[in-house]
C-alpha cells in the first residue's frame, strides 16, 4: 500500500493539502467559493474521497449545510476546495476579496487551474486502483453495508404482466364472437375465403404475459428473499450477502423461510416445480412445457421424448403434467397470502419501502425489534425515510 500511495502522490503532482489559512481572506474564502467548470470532469465522489482522504490522508472539513465534506487543497500555491455538495462533487474557487460577502464567478486562472487539478486527480485515481479493490474487499467483510432494495420495482413488473394478462382475457371473452372475413379473387376466377378471429390473437398474447408474469415473480423472490433474510438477522456482512446472491433459488428460499412449516414446504415444492418448468420452457429452449425436445418415431406414432434433470437418465417418455398458466398464477397469489400472513408479515412495509437493508441493523438488534409487529416496522420505515431524505438534501 505504501508503494501505491507513493505512486499516487507522484501522480497528483503539485496538488497538496491547503494547510492553515494564509490570510484573513482565505479564512472565509471557501465559504464564498463558486463551482468551476473544470471540476465537472471529476469521477464519482467516493473515488475522490478515498483517494484524497483515505489513501493520501489530506485533511478535510466536516459536514455543514448542503455539504458532505470539503478537502482544502493548494495548486501552485493557490487555494481551492474539492467539495461534495448537494448538487454534486466539484472543484470550488474561493472569493479572496477581503471585503466580499458573496461568491463570484471563477476567473480564467481559476478555471484553468481546476481543469489541471481534475486531470491530476483522475491520473492519481487510475494509479490507486489496487487500493480501491483492497478497500472494497475490506468493507465487504464488515456490516458497514447497505443492500439496495428493488423489491417494489420488481413486484410492479410482476403485477403489470399479471394484470395485462387478465385484461387481454377479458377483452377476448368480450369479442369472442367477432370474426373478420376476407375474400380474394384468384387468377383462375375462383375465390379464396380467409377468416381471422381477434380473440384468438388476444389469448395468445395473454399466454405470453402469463409467462412473463411468472418469470417476473421469480425475479422478485430472488431479490426479496435476500432482504427478508437480512431483516431476520440471517445475513450480516457483505460477504454473506454476496455468497447467497450467487446461490440458487432454493438456497435463497430456505434462508428466508422455514421449511419445517408444513404449509411453507407445500408452497416450496409447488413453486420449485413451476420454476423448473418455466425455466425449461422459456429460458432453456426445451420446446415444451414438460421439457419435450424430441419426437421418437415408433409403431405407436410420434412419441414425445422429454429432457430430464437427472444425470443418470437424461431422457424419458413420462413426466409431470405441464404447468397451466391460470393455476400457476393462482398458486403464486396463494403464496403471497401465506408469506405475509405469517411471522414475516411484519417485514412487508420494509420490503416495499425501497429503503436499502442496513447490515449493521441486522447485528445490533434494530431489525429484530422491528420484526415484532407490522406497527413497529412501519415506525422504523418512517424514521429511516426521514433520515434518508435529510441525508439526500444534506440537511445535517
Amino acid at each position: 500500500m505504501q508503494k501505491i500511495r507513493d505512486s499516487a502522490l507522484e501522480a497528483i503532482g503539485e496538488l497538496v493539502p491547503a494547510g492553515p489559512p494564509q490570510s484573513q481572506a482565505e479564512g472565509k474564502g471557501l465559504l464564498l467559493s463558486s463551482r468551476t467548470n473544470g471540476g465537472r470532469s471529476l469521477p464519482e465522489y467516493f473515488l475522490v474521497y478515498f483517494l484524497l482522504v483515505d489513501l493520501l490522508e489530506f485533511p478535510h472539513l466536516g459536514q455543514w449545510e448542503k455539504s458532505a465534506w470539503t478537502v482544502p487543497v493548494r495548486y501552485r500555491g493557490r487555494l481551492y476546495g474539492v467539495e461534495h455538495r448537494k448538487m454534486g462533487l466539484g472543484i470550488f474557487a474561493p472569493n479572496l476579496d477581503p471585503k466580499a460577502n458573496m461568491s463570484t464567478r471563477p476567473n480564467e486562472e481559476q478555471e484553468a487551474d481546476s481543469r489541471e487539478i481534475a486531470t491530476l486527480i483522475l491520473k492519481a485515481i487510475k494509479v490507486a486502483e489496487p487500493y480501491f479493490s483492497w478497500r472494497a474487499e475490506q468493507a465487504a467483510a464488515t456490516a458497514a453495508f447497505n443492500v439496495l432494495n428493488k423489491s417494489q420495482w420488481l413486484f410492479d413488473r410482476y403485477e403489470f404482466f399479471r394484470n395485462r394478462r387478465t385484461a387481454l382475457i377479458d377483452e377476448a371473452k368480450a369479442g369472442r364472437e367477432e370474426k373478420h372475413i376476407t375474400k380474394t379473387k384468384l387468377s383462375d376466377g375462383s375465390v379464396m375465403t380467409e377468416g381471422f378471429y381477434p380473440a384468438y390473437s388476444l389469448l395468445i398474447e395473454a399466454e405470453w404475459n402469463a409467462h412473463a408474469a411468472i418469470d417476473a415473480f421469480f425475479s422478485w423472490t430472488e431479490h426479496a428473499f435476500i432482504h427478508l433474510a437480512i431483516l431476520q438477522g440471517r445475513l450480516r456482512t457483505g460477504e454473506e450477502v454476496s455468497r447467497i446472491a450467487e446461490a440458487d433459488w432454493k438456497s435463497k428460499f430456505k434462508l428466508a423461510l422455514d421449511l419445517d412449516d408444513a404449509s411453507t414446504k407445500k408452497h416450496y415444492d409447488s413453486l420449485l416445480d413451476l420454476r423448473f418448468q418455466i425455466r425449461n420452457f422459456m429460458a432453456h429452449g426445451a420446446f415444451g412445457k414438460r421439457g419435450e425436445a424430441f419426437q421418437f418415431h415408433s409403431g405407436a406414432g410420434a412419441v414425445p421424448v422429454l429432457l430430464t434433470s437427472q444425470q443418470g437418465h437424461r431422457y424419458s417418455f413420462t413426466a409431470k403434467p405441464g404447468f397451466e398458466e391460470t393455476d400457476a398464477l393462482a398458486g403464486i397469489e396463494q403464496f403471497f397470502v401465506h408469506l405475509w400472513s405469517g411471522p414475516l408479515g411484519a417485514a412487508r412495509p420494509y420490503i416495499f419501502s425501497s429503503l436499502p437493508t442496513i447490515l449493521s441493523f441486522a447485528s445490533d438488534g434494530t431489525y429484530a425489534r422491528a420484526m415484532v409487529s407490522e406497527t413497529e416496522m412501519k415506525d422504523l420505515v418512517s424514521d429511516l425515510t426521514h433520515k434518508f431524505d435529510n441525508a439526500g438534501n444534506m440537511d445535517w
